[in-house]
């Protein structure tokens, strides 16, 4: 989902992907200094004007690489007054509600302003394809105009 988001962008609008959550240490306060993995995400956070949000479920939530990605972020506060969406893809758009429930719960208690959450459909056959399929563009590109506020 967040590869469409950066290839089908809007004119004026950079997607940046962070894609090392695995790398992030268990939170823990007392850590000093905050590992680097940690600071080049809160650094990506801090920089950005909303955020996209793409997760899948796992055992009705939301995977702990995220979850802990984000517990990092509530000392620094770089995602507080933020404008995300949350995205989930899943055989059916009707999949996914925890997860989403559970990172849009996380995502206002650290002061995000959640414009919108959905999952959109991927069925199997379109895996690995997911650019071709008009419907996963359309649900992305939704998405994007959500956050950057177009109507």
């Amino acid at each position: 989902m967040l590869e469409i988001a950066r290839a089908r962008a809007p004119a004026g609008v950079e997607v940046s992907l962070f894609d090392r959550l695995d790398e992030i240490a268990p939170f823990n306060s007392d850590v000093e200094p905050t590992p680097r993995e940690v600071e080049a995400f809160r650094a990506l956070v801090r920089a950005a004007d909303g955020v996209l949000f793409a997760t899948p479920e796992y055992a009705h939530g939301m995977p702990g690489a995220l979850k802990n990605a984000l517990d990092w972020l509530v000392g620094s506060g770089d995602l507080y007054g933020k404008r995300a969406v949350v995205l989930s893809a899943a055989p059916s758009a009707e999949r996914a509600t925890h997860a989403r429930a559970d990172l849009e719960r996380t995502l206002r208690a650290q002061g995000v302003q959640v414009l919108g959450s959905f999952t959109i459909a991927v069925p199997a056959a379109a895996r690995g394809r997911e650019m071709e399929d008009a419907d996963i563009v359309a649900g992305v590109d939704r998405a994007l105009q959500m956050l950057v506020g177009i109507d």
